[in-house]
């Protein structure tokens, strides 16, 4: 049986939770100092961790065989659920992408600054979403020349 795509949904949680619970990154302290930088990458590199292992969990359930349900319909549900679990780690694999872009900004100085402005993106955002790479006003500016575009 695949590993469902809720299993997944607080990986990045899980990955906070594996580091070291004294340091959360604050306001208080100079912006991406190396304490920061380093708290990311390891958060990254922690979150990167637990998709491959999560994906080879769902490697590992492909191998071990093909669906057997002898009724049409239990048949039919357990490769709905496998297009899901495949589906998920397909956002997974582009996930990764985005991480492995992060690990790179921070080895270049550019992490946690926005890729559009060149202004801080801002911890509460990073801790929410590490792989960010604009700030929120970049972002949303961002998105609305997309939704006009795809109207146009």
């Amino acid at each position: 049986m695949p590993i469902s795509a809720s299993d997944d949904i607080d990986v990045l949680e899980k990955a906070k939770r594996l580091l070291a619970p004294d340091y959360v990154p604050s306001e208080d302290e100079e912006y991406m100092n190396e304490r920061q930088q380093t708290y990311f990458r390891m958060l990254l590199l922690e979150w990167k961790r637990s998709i491959h292992s999560a994906a080879g969990q769902t490697l590992q359930s492909l191998q071990d065989g093909p669906i057997r349900e002898a009724d049409l319909t239990d048949r039919a549900s357990s490769e709905t659920d496998w297009g899901i679990e495949l589906r998920t780690r397909d956002r997974q694999r582009k996930l990764v992408s985005k991480i492995d872009a992060a690990l790179r900004r921070i080895d270049s100085g550019e992490y946690g600054y926005c890729e559009v402005t060149g202004d801080p993106i801002g911890l509460r955002r990073l801790i929410a979403r590490p792989v960010a790479t604009m700030t929120v006003e970049a972002q949303e500016a961002h998105e609305r020349r997309e939704k006009i575009s795809r109207d146009d």
